[in-house]
């Protein structure tokens, strides 16, 4: 699938961050990491989904400015361009650079400025989404939403939510989308994750989504898929990350090509790639092998990627025809 152009709509920007990279930005700073973040051989490690958010959280931390923000956001795209990856929606977190004392607007010229530098080295182009994060609460999402309308940046093209299911419920956070909405952006939420299909109902119940984030779990629901299928809303599928986490055994279970074949509009993302030992990539490669598909059917996965992105329909089309 090397020949196949790739696109990205989910992966959070601090969990692009490579072992190396996370400890040679420690380095920089003169930052401390916890030993207990990676395995001896330099692989992150953690056990589980909630291991797995506190392991992200230290990696993050080396993370610490402006400029690191665009070294992440350059290696990240670095990559994918050599995949021939040619646009990739990052989800970028200001609470995690706000506990590192960078401000909202550093953060995006941060990450900014590593996309128009991949743009001009490699031809990618990449746009941000602005998210919350759940188990944080609604009034830290509420402050986020309102930094996403009162500073508006030409890159940042819709906002969103991640982090744990369990914690509140969506409706808590309507205030915080809403904002968002209601200034003209599209938004996205994590659900159908380690949440079940209500989760995914509450989401389209409560806030004014126009993707999935995941969503995997509605094929426990035949209705649900109907629904999904019948709205067309775009699902934002990370196989490797469902298997890696535990909620598959491998791609050979994993719903991608049921929810393909039900109607649904499937998209394939790598979400957290170096925690989960994969790649845009990797996934194109490994979805096609263990589904049969062709590079016709892996071009359409990235078509339905460029039409359910957020970025501008000019972008969209410019895209779309080099694919």
């Amino acid at each position: 699938m090397k020949t196949v152009k790739k696109a990205e709509l989910h992966v959070h920007l601090e969990g692009t961050t490579t072992p190396a990279l996370v400890k040679k930005l420690a380095a920089n700073n003169g930052a401390e990491l916890d030993p207990s973040t990676f395995k001896s051989d330099g692989e992150f490690s953690w056990s589980d989904f909630w291991d797995f958010l506190r392991c992200y959280d230290k990696a993050a931390a080396a993370i610490q400015s402006k400029d690191d923000y665009r070294a992440v956001t350059y290696d990240y795209l670095k990559r994918c361009a050599l995949e021939n990856t040619i646009y990739v929606e990052t989800f970028s977190s200001p609470d995690h650079a706000a506990d590192a004392g960078i401000s909202y607007t550093d953060h995006l010229e941060g990450i900014a400025a590593g996309i128009d530098d991949a743009r001009r080295d490699f031809g990618i182009e990449g746009r941000i989404i602005v998210t919350c994060v759940r188990h944080l609460g609604p009034e830290k999402a509420n402050s986020v939403a309102q930094k996403f309308v009162e500073y508006p940046h030409p890159y940042v093209v819709g906002f969103g939510m991640g982090g744990d299911e369990a914690q509140y419920h969506p409706k808590d956070f309507a205030p915080a989308f809403y904002k968002a909405h209601d200034a003209g952006y599209k938004t996205t939420n994590h659900a159908g994750e380690f949440g079940d299909c209500q989760s995914i109902r509450d989401t389209l119940t409560h806030l004014p989504v126009s993707r999935i984030g995941h969503g995997v779990r509605a094929i426990e629901d035949p209705n649900l898929v109907s629904e999904l299928a019948e709205r067309q809303i775009p699902l934002e599928l990370c196989p490797g990350s469902n298997i890696a986490t535990g909620l598959y055994d491998g791609y050979e279970q994993h719903p991608f090509d049921q929810l393909k074949q039900a109607g649904c509009v499937v998209t394939l993302n790598s979400d957290d790639p170096p925690f989960f030992a994969t790649s845009i990539g990797k996934e194109y490669e490994r979805v096609a092998a263990v589904n049969g598909y062709d590079e016709q059917i892996m071009r359409q996965i990235t078509i339905n990627s460029l039409k359910s992105a957020f970025c501008d329909d000019a972008l969209k089309e410019k895209l779309i025809a080099a694919v």
